[in-house]
C-alpha cells in the first residue's frame, strides 16, 4: 500500500510492486516531474516516480468502474491488470528532466537526425522489454495469466498502435481486438486526449505548483462510457460533462501558460541543454557489453540509459575534467541566477503567420543590428529565442469536436457537440504563439542593442511591437 498524497491509500497488484521494486522503475525517482519548474516554482520538486503509481493506479480505477458498468463489454481481469501496467510503465524511458532531454536536448545534437525524432514513449516501450528480461520477470507475469499478447498489449498502449492512415483514423492493434479498441484510450488517448495520465499530472502538478484548478477527474469517472460510434468502440462521457471536460482542457492550457511555459522556466530549461549539449562528447555511459556510450547515444541501450538521470546534472558539476570546464559555468550560473535577461516578446496575429525556426529568427534579428547604427553590435550568439506554442491539446482543433456524448435516457448512442450548442462564451481560436527573445550576453549595452535589433525584426515582419519585459 502506497500512501499517496493526491489519492489517499493506493492498493497496488502484486505484479506492479514487482515491476516498481526494479532499478529500471526505480530510476524514476531521479527525474523530475516537471523538469526546470522547480527552479521557479520550488515545490514542484516531485518526480516521474509517484507520477506513474498514479497513472497506474487511475488506470485501474477506471477500467474496474468501465468492467462494473458494462459487463457487456467482457472486460477481463488480465485486461485491467494489462491497463494498470501500462498505467503503471508508460513513462519509464524518460530522461534528465523528463521532456527536457527527448524535446530538447536531442533534437539540437548535432549530425545525428535519427535522435530527432526520438520520443520517450520509444524509451519507454525499450525500457520496459529491458526490465523484464534483466529482472527475469516473465514467471511473474505468467504467474498472473500474462501472455505475449498481453506483453504487446501493454506496450501498443505506451506507444500506441500503429496509425495506418491518419486522416481516417485506421488504427491496427495487435494487443487486443477492434471489441475492446476502447481500452486503448484509457492511459494515452489519441484520440482527443483525455486519459488518465493527464488526470493525474493536472492534480499532481497543481498541488505542488501551488496553483488552484477547478476541474476534478474524481467526477469525470462516473460518466465513461464504452460506445460503439461507426463501427468503433471508443470512450465517451455524459452530455451534462461537457462544461467539466472544457474546464480540462482550460486546465491544461492554464498550467502550461503559468508554470511549464513560464518564460523564467524556459530561459533556465534553455542553458542546461546547452550544458548538456557541451558535456555530450564528453560525458560516457557504460552500456551493454562494458561498451562506453555518449549521453546521446544511450537511447539505444537501455543498460547505459538506466543511469541517465537529473544527477548527470550534478556529474557535470562535479566533474574536474577540463573539457566540461564551459558547462560547468552555465550551471553554475542558473544557480547564481545569472540567467539570459529577456528584453521582450511578440505573438503573431496567428499561428500559421510565422513559419520559420528559431534558428532563423535568431540569425534574422542578429542582421538587424547592420541598419541600427555603428554602435549596435550583435551578432547571432547575443540572441536567444524561443518559439512557445500554448493550446488545448490539439493545435488549432477545438478538442470537443472529437468527443462523443451520450444522454441517461439513451445510454448507448454517442452524440457530437459542437462549439455553439454548448456556450458562446468559448474562445474563438484554441492556439495561440508568442517568441520569446533573451540576450545571452549581459552586458547592459548588448542587451538594449538585441531589444532594438527585435523591435526591428517585428516591424519587418509586420508583428506587433513587442511588449518589452527586460528581466
Amino acid at each position: 500500500i502506497f500512501n499517496d498524497p493526491i489519492h489517499g491509500h493506493i492498493e497496488m497488484h502484486p505484479l506492479c510492486v514487482k515491476i516498481i521494486d526494479t532499478p529500471q522503475f526505480q530510476r524514476l525517482r531521479y527525474i523530475k516531474q516537471l523538469g526546470c519548474t522547480f527552479y521557479v516554482f520550488p515545490g514542484a520538486a516531485h518526480t516521474r516516480f509517484e507520477h506513474s503509481i498514479g497513472v497506474g493506479y487511475l488506470a485501474w480505477k477506471l477500467v474496474k468502474s468501465i468492467q462494473s458498468r458494462q459487463p457487456e463489454l467482457r472486460i477481463t481481469d488480465v485486461d485491467v491488470l494489462c491497463v494498470s501496467l501500462a498505467g503503471l510503465c508508460h513513462d519509464l524511458g524518460h530522461g534528465i528532466l523528463s521532456h527536457v532531454f527527448d524535446n530538447e536536448f536531442l533534437p539540437r545534437v548535432p549530425k545525428d537526425v535519427s535522435k530527432k525524432n526520438w520520443k520517450h514513449e520509444a524509451g519507454s516501450v525499450a525500457m520496459f522489454e529491458h526490465m523484464i528480461k534483466t529482472n527475469e520477470l516473465e514467471p511473474e507475469f505468467k504467474k498472473y495469466d500474462l501472455c505475449d499478447e498481453d506483453i504487446l498489449f501493454v506496450k501498443e498502449q505506451i506507444f500506441g498502435p500503429i496509425n495506418q492512415d491518419a486522416k481516417l483514423r485506421v488504427i491496427i492493434s495487435r494487443g487486443r481486438g477492434p471489441e475492446k479498441r476502447f481500452l486503448y484510450e484509457i492511459v494515452a488517448n489519441k484520440r482527443n486526449g483525455i486519459d488518465v495520465d493527464k488526470w493525474d499530472y493536472f492534480a499532481r502538478d497543481s498541488h505542488n505548483l501551488g496553483v488552484s484548478i477547478s476541474f476534478d477527474h474524481r467526477r469525470s469517472m462516473h460518466f465513461v462510457r464504452a460506445i460503439k460510434v461507426n463501427d468503433e468502440w471508443q470512450l465517451c462521457t455524459r452530455d451534462k460533462e461537457v462544461d467539466n471536460t472544457y474546464d480540462m482542457f482550460y486546465t491544461r492550457h492554464m498550467l502550461h501558460k503559468r508554470a511549464y511555459q513560464h518564460k523564467t522556466v524556459k530561459l533556465i530549461e534553455s542553458m542546461i541543454v546547452e550544458a548538456l549539449l557541451i558535456a555530450n562528447d564528453h560525458l560516457k555511459f557504460p552500456g551493454a557489453n562494458g561498451r562506453m556510450l555518449k549521453l546521446s547515444e544511450t537511447i539505444n541501450d537501455m543498460v547505459a540509459y538506466t543511469n541517465v538521470t537529473d544527477y548527470v546534472i550534478q556529474q557535470i558539476k562535479l566533474s574536474t575534467d577540463p573539457k566540461l570546464d564551459d558547462a560547468r559555468k552555465i550551471l553554475q550560473a542558473v544557480e547564481k541566477r545569472q540567467l539570459y535577461k529577456c528584453v521582450g516578446r511578440t505573438a503573431p496575429f496567428s499561428v500559421a503567420e510565422l513559419n520559420k525556426t528559431e534558428d532563423q529568427i535568431q540569425n534574422e534579428i542578429a542582421a538587424c543590428s547592420k541598419d541600427l547604427g555603428d554602435y549596435c553590435h550583435v551578432t547571432s550568439r547575443d540572441v536567444h529565442v524561443r518559439v512557445i506554442n500554448l493550446n488545448y491539446g490539439m493545435k488549432d482543433e477545438n478538442p470537443i469536436e472529437h468527443i462523443r456524448f451520450y444522454y441517461k435516457y439513451d445510454e448507448n448512442r454517442a452524440i457530437a457537440f459542437k462549439k455553439g450548442e454548448v456556450s458562446r462564451m468559448l474562445p474563438e481560436s484554441f492556439n495561440e504563439q508568442y517568441i520569446l527573445v533573451s540576450s545571452r550576453n549581459r552586458d547592459k549595452e548588448v542587451i538594449n542593442d538585441v531589444k532594438r535589433c527585435f523591435i526591428e525584426w517585428c516591424r519587418r515582419n509586420n508583428l506587433p511591437k513587442p511588449k518589452v519585459m527586460l528581466t
